[in-house]
Order: structure tokens, then C-alpha cells, then sequence
């Protein structure tokens, strides 16, 4: 019996891979790779309400509050109640949330680097803009504030 082979097999693979290396390179810092994006996420937004953030990162609301609370335990966010709507909380990034995005960010051009030895700058700029491309495709997208109704 012939196996089949499926295309996104390796990008699966390719993903864990990473991730476990820059999970290891977080991991001093007391942060997992989805909690540095989300000090990201909010360096890039000011505030953000943290079910509007749950959507964007494609978590449930009871994942995001995990995340929120142990981001709140170590000082990098404040997470306080929405002014007009009482059961939404407004997430925000503290001074020593500010402070540790020089690190998160060094891990991440780390990993940029990592890619670049393995396949070389062009095949990683070229894997850079179709993966932004896939994610864009599939429905993807970099949080940004919600755009107000009219």
C-alpha cells in the first residue's frame, strides 16, 4: 500500500519545529510564543479589549483569560473593566510589558535568522511572503482595533 503525501504536511512540521525553538528562547524571559504576540499585539494597539484579542489570535475566551491572568500575575499587562460594557475587560501593556518587547523581539529576529541559514535569505523572504499570504487567505489576520459603527 502506497502512502499518500500531503502538501501541507511539512509546513506542519516545519511550524512545531519552530515554535519549540523560539518557545526555548522565550522561556527565560517567563513568556510562551503566543503571550510575547499578544504584548506585541498591544505595544501595536495601545489597549484592546480582550475578547476582541481572543478573535484575533483564534482562541477561545476561557484560553485567552488563562493567558491574561498569568500576564497580569507577572506584571506585563493591567486588565481592567470596559468603562461602558461592564463584563468586557480592556487589556494594556505596563511599563516591564513594555520593556520585555526589546527581548521578544531580539528572540524573534533570532528565529528570522534561524530560517535564513536553513534555506537561504531569498527562499526565506520568498516563504515570508506567501505563509503572510496563506494566513491573509485563510481568514488571518494581525490584531487591530475594531472599526466603529456608524
Amino acid at each position: 500500500m502506497q502512502t499518500k503525501k500531503y502538501a501541507f504536511h511539512p509546513l506542519l512540521h516545519s511550524g512545531d519545529l519552530i515554535e519549540e525553538q523560539l518557545r526555548l528562547r522565550l522561556l527565560p524571559l517567563g513568556l510562551g510564543p503566543r503571550q510575547a504576540r499578544m504584548l506585541d499585539a498591544l505595544d501595536r494597539l495601545g489597549t484592546a479589549a480582550q475578547i476582541d484579542l481572543a478573535k484575533a489570535f483564534n482562541v477561545t475566551a476561557a484560553s485567552m483569560s488563562t493567558m491574561t491572568s498569568r500576564l497580569v500575575e507577572a506584571g506585563f499587562i493591567t486588565c481592567t473593566q470596559h468603562q461602558h460594557e461592564r463584563r468586557s475587560n480592556v487589556l494594556a501593556l505596563t511599563d516591564h510589558g513594555t520593556a520585555m518587547l526589546e527581548n521578544i523581539h531580539a528572540a524573534w529576529r533570532a528565529m528570522d535568522d534561524v530560517i535564513e541559514t536553513a534555506i537561504g535569505k531569498d527562499k526565506a523572504a520568498a516563504l515570508a511572503t506567501l505563509t503572510l499570504e496563506l494566513r491573509n487567505a485563510l481568514g488571518g489576520r494581525a490584531p487591530a482595533k475594531p472599526v466603529p459603527a456608524r
